[in-house]
């Protein structure tokens, strides 16, 4: 029953029982509410006189990882008599088998994407996302629902005086990355305003570069209205009514915070889709115990947060493959950032939830329910994972 029950709620999960949805097809939606894919985020700085802009990357006429765009009405009808006939079958492995293909299929991702506001990632599970360009600087507020963005807050920002990406503690450097919000924090001193909201710096990324320091915050401003600082000590402040007025309108556990300096370039929903099937195909071949095929998605660079390198990595993981165990392995509330780097490399935040079950013959040997947290860069048309947590 539990197995049946998790193949129903995959194929809701996908909408391909219900052809009305507005992502199977979007020619149905009311008048005047479909959105074509945005080209560029038309963000204007705030303090500076340079007009400073994210780009958005150049999107051939045919992705050349994605071979056919499918129409996912057509794709619906389909695969919706093919899945429902095995499912009244009970043949539930043909069920999965062709729901997994579907979801390793990049084509099938991006004609969902399609309609979607990706220039700042693909969400499933956040709803909310701060976006601080340290050059202007300034602060914007995006409400992410539906697969769209609604920008409810712009600010003027204060940031560290600090260049480029945050390395040592002490360097008066407000970091570049993604980062949650860990916590949210009163009655402090005057000179932090009303209220702080904790972010995650050093994450797992920033750790597994050896970088230090703490206390990054997004806070208010003194309370007995003294001004005369003009940068922060790494933190990012803006006025007291505004942090108040946000605390209100997001959950800071729901919400994440991207910093990038001055350029910000926006990802294809080409690697946004690339990204979502080959992390499902990793996960396949994790779940067969494939190990070649598994390991071949990680990078040569791969580092874990505690300097675990990829050949220690991969010998560890070749002992947990040799046991033979028979494992069930579902992934779920997807969350993709653009992560923004001094290297200019192609890197993306990914989060996921993975229910992760091993068996020894009939008896269950190891069981987790965690959220998952992985680095990739994108080239190619291939992912490379550079860190996993």
């Amino acid at each position: 029953m539990k197995k049946q029950t998790f193949l129903i709620s995959t194929i809701l999960s996908l909408g391909l029982l219900n052809a009305s949805q507005t992502f199977l097809d979007p020619t149905t939606q009311a008048q005047g509410q479909t959105q074509q894919p945005t080209q560029a985020l038309q963000d204007q700085p705030i303090q500076s006189e340079e007009s400073i802009q994210p780009t958005q990357k150049p999107i051939s006429q045919t992705p050349p990882a994605i071979k056919e765009e499918i129409s996912l009405q057509e794709m619906s009808k389909k695969d919706l008599i093919e899945i429902v006939n095995d499912y009244r079958k009970s043949d539930f492995q043909q069920v999965e088998t062709k729901i997994q293909n579907l979801l390793s299929n990049p084509s099938f991702w991006y004609s969902i994407l399609k309609y979607q506001d990706t220039q700042y990632g693909y969400y499933e599970d956040i709803d909310y996302l701060f976006v601080v360009n340290k050059k202007a600087p300034s602060l914007n507020l995006y409400q992410i629902k539906n697969g769209q963005l609604d920008k409810i807050g712009k600010s003027d920002a204060i940031v560290g005086s600090g260049k480029g990406d945050k390395k040592l503690s002490g360097d008066l450097t407000t970091p570049i990355g993604v980062y949650v919000l860990k916590n949210k924090l009163t009655k402090l001193d005057q000179y932090y305003g009303p209220m702080a909201f904790v972010t995650s710096y050093p994450n797992a990324y920033d750790q597994s570069l050896k970088r230090t320091g703490y206390g990054i915050w997004i806070h208010g401003m003194p309370l007995d209205g003294n001004r005369d600082e003009k940068n922060t000590k790494g933190c990012i402040a803006i006025e007291n009514d505004e942090i108040s007025k946000y605390d209100k309108l997001i959950k800071y556990h729901n919400t994440l915070l991207m910093t990038y300096d001055g350029v910000y370039e926006a990802p294809s929903k080409e690697e946004l889709a690339t990204i979502l099937a080959q992390l499902h195909q990793w996960k396949d071949f994790w779940e067969k115990g494939e190990f070649e095929p598994y390991f071949a998605f990680y990078s040569k660079d791969f580092k874990k947060p505690n300097g675990m390198d990829y050949k220690a990595y991969k010998q560890y993981k070749q002992n947990v493959f040799s046991k033979n165990e028979v494992k069930q392995i579902h992934i779920s509330k997807f969350n993709i950032t653009p992560y923004p780097n001094e290297e200019g490399k192609n890197i993306f935040r990914v989060t996921f939830n993975q229910d992760y079950s091993a068996f020894d013959g009939k008896k269950l040997s190891y069981k987790s329910n965690d959220k998952k947290e992985i680095y990739l860069v994108v080239e190619n048309g291939k992912i490379a994972i550079l860190l996993e947590e």
